[in-house]
């Protein structure tokens, strides 16, 4: 009874190890983590963005005019 408790630890102790190592799905946790924080900061700075971005088009119509008119 003891050495089937033992090998269960044994066996136990290797898989949480295996676990812990395997790295095969780490590019998948990398990309969403990074999309999560792109997320975070667009909405944090949403309307600073918005605002370079009016400010952008803006130029870019008055140049157009300049030149079509």
């Amino acid at each position: 009874m003891i050495d089937a408790i033992k090998g269960f630890g044994r066996n136990l102790a290797g898989g949480i190890k295996k676990f812990w190592e395997d790295e095969s799905g780490m590019g998948t946790v990398e990309v969403i983590l990074i999309i999560v924080v792109l997320i975070g900061l667009v909405i944090v700075f949403k309307q600073q963005i918005s605002g370079i971005v009016e400010d952008v088009f803006k130029t870019i119509r008055e140049d157009t005019r300049k030149i079509t008119n």
